[in-house]
């Protein structure tokens, strides 16, 4: 059913009203219309914010985090005042003070191969807030089995990318993207960082494409990658074809349902940047600080970046970066024990998986990195 605008909601709009892509009739459709924003993160922050300017009638935000403090240096659709409070809440709480008129769906649970076609069925757009490659290609698939617009983006550290994959009329991301990267060779954002405003500046792209895509205007980046360096201000473009023989939306396509897509990946689809280097080979922060006390001649590998240190550090420990860590082995000695660790465990991780493979044995990964460490044992350091 077709709603009007009320006389409040015609003055709220009014910008849109005076412009005759929009008008009057652009603006009761995308009352009408319904988008699904998948993180309420860096990226998805500002979607969601200003799809809920526009007066989009219907938003679902999916989360299943809590807000913390580090959220802040870009997440701004949360507070201060919402620190520990469920993501989709806080965000929630956000939009419908900057728009009551909506209505805001929020589902506070992993997406997954369970639960994503559920979902997002009721939705008429996508958009990919997300940080890790198993929820990527989830969305994807998701959105060509739905038949559906995917507005994606990615950021890392000061670049950024957009496009808009929609199989009916373009390629989708396993076009561009058959395989995902060996794990481990893409850090997260949590890894090497971020600029705050970055998430910001890409996710404003990602829902002015929404808008353009709802309302049926303009040129989509639908075949077209861009790509934003916010150091040198430049925006490229890389034209997108439709790939033949892709296992998704190709003519021969062979996936028809959803996947293990966190095997498919080879990586965790959720807390990706918190990551066990398995059972054998994890050690505690308390069970680190009995083996120090015991043995204050053991090896500590720090594979954090240089400039890490300035921020916290061991006491005593070598800094060899994770991407140095091949080359310079010889600087070690297999023949004693030793423990690595990075910010929260995934690098050293790695770390442990390149020794490993080249004859050391007497390792040990710091579980949940130096930041645990600054939890349970040294409270002196700071966290980050």
């Amino acid at each position: 059913m077709i709603e009007e605008l009320s006389h409040e909601q015609i003055l709220r709009y009014s910008r849109h009203l005076l412009m005759p892509e929009v008008g009057l009739q652009g603006q009761i459709k995308l009352k009408n219309s319904s988008a699904l924003v998948i993180g309420t993160g860096g990226l998805g922050s500002p979607v969601a914010l200003y799809l809920a300017a526009a007066g989009i009638g219907r938003i679902g935000l999916v989360d299943y985090d809590v807000v913390d403090s580090s959220n802040l240096q870009r997440q701004v659709i949360h507070g201060t005042s919402t620190v520990g409070k469920l993501k989709v809440e806080s965000g929630r709480d956000r939009l419908q003070d900057l728009n009551p008129d909506i209505q805001i769906d929020i589902f506070n649970e992993p997406y997954t191969s369970e639960n994503a076609l559920r979902i997002a069925k009721d939705y008429d757009i996508i958009i990919d807030g997300t940080d890790n490659f198993p929820t990527r290609y989830l969305t994807n698939d998701v959105a060509v089995f739905l038949g559906k617009p995917n507005v994606y983006a990615s950021i890392y550290r000061f670049d950024g990318q957009v496009s808009v994959f929609y199989a009916k009329e373009g390629p989708c991301y396993r076009c561009l993207f058959p395989e995902p990267p060996p794990p481990g060779l893409v850090p997260s954002c949590a890894e090497g960082g971020v600029l705050g405003v970055l998430p910001g500046t890409v996710g404003t792209l990602q829902a002015t494409e929404a808008i353009k895509v709802l309302l049926g205007i303009g040129s989509p980046l639908i075949g077209k990658l861009l790509l934003y360096n916010a150091l040198d201000m430049s925006f490229d473009f890389v034209k997108l074809k439709k790939n033949p023989k892709c296992r998704v939306c190709g003519p021969d396509a062979d996936i028809k349902e959803l996947i293990d897509y966190e095997a498919f990946c080879g990586v965790p689809g959720h807390h990706a940047d918190d990551t066990s280097a398995g059972a054998d080979w994890d050690i505690t922060p308390q069970d680190m600080k009995t083996r120090l006390e015991r043995d204050p001649g053991l090896i500590l590998l720090d594979v954090r970046e240089p400039h890490e240190l300035e921020i916290s550090a061991i006491e005593g420990a070598k800094n060899i970066p994770l991407g140095e860590v091949a080359q310079r082995m010889s600087e070690l000695d297999s023949a004693k024990e030793m423990i690595v660790f990075c910010k929260r465990g995934s690098r050293s991780a790695r770390a442990i998986e390149i020794l490993s493979s080249a004859g050391f044995k007497k390792m040990k990964n710091l579980k949940g990195g130096i930041n645990a460490w600054a939890e349970e044992v040294d409270r002196r350091l700071p966290l980050y």
